[in-house]
């Protein structure tokens, strides 16, 4: 994706399914195999659980701002943490700080870091908690990669926290989605996915909601989004 069309494409790219990663955009296309299913939340309908207002009030202390995409050692580090709590053995592991730069400022769209910062004290930022790319897409934000303190017993919920933000950020932009890349059903690590309500799949007819008793699309109505 390059020259000025570029944010139209990946707008249209999107919408049916396509992932970002730098200037290239992607999606699975496996003989025989449709596992990988793209889910967006409906930011305008979606009501917080229980559970998940008790997070937003308790991490309702941080500070957010949406930064230029241009990498910074801090956020480095974190994702070094991050990836050694998490993902010990996958293939980010070995990122080095060009290749972190990369994923970060090759971006031929409008893209930010949202930056998950704890308290000021003195004029002094706080402690860097999380952060996520994030694209602004013509119908909401996609988030391309997030990234926080998942071994801190005092921070927990970090990575639910971010995508409850993301979607009251949609929300008061006017955007209708947040497109939360892939999904796999029977997936354990993808499974947190399904937890924000409603949440849209992109099947053979379009956009429908989640099937909540079979975890597939439902069947094409009036909630269908066609794709463009």
């Amino acid at each position: 994706m390059t020259g000025q069309h570029a944010g139209e494409l990946n707008d249209a790219l999107g919408r049916i399914g396509f992932r970002r990663s730098q200037s290239v955009a992607y999606r699975p296309s496996c003989a025989g195999c449709n596992a990988c299913v793209s889910v967006r939340v409906v930011a305008d309908e979606f009501r917080p659980n229980a559970t998940q207002r008790k997070l937003l009030r308790r991490h309702s202390d941080l500070e957010i701002n949406a930064c230029r995409p241009w990498a910074t050692d801090e956020q480095f580090q974190l994702l070094r943490r991050y990836l050694k709590a998490r993902h010990p053995e996958g293939g980010m592991a070995t990122m080095d700080e060009g290749d972190y730069a990369d994923m970060v400022e090759q971006s031929p769209v409008t893209s930010y870091v949202i930056e998950y910062r704890e308290p000021s004290v003195d004029g002094r930022k706080g402690r860097l908690v999380g952060a996520c790319i994030t694209d602004q897409q013509a119908d909401g934000l996609s988030m391309i990669y997030s990234f926080f303190l998942a071994d801190d017993d005092s921070r927990p919920g970090l990575g639910n926290f971010i995508i409850l933000d993301h979607i009251l950020r949609s929300r008061r932009a006017g955007l209708p989605y947040v497109y939360l890349g892939y999904w796999v059903k029977g997936s354990a690590r993808m499974a947190y996915k399904t937890r924000y309500k409603p949440i849209e799949a992109l099947g053979p007819d379009g956009w429908a909601l989640l099937d909540e008793e079979r975890e597939v699309p439902a069947a094409p109505a009036s909630r269908v989004h066609e794709p463009a």
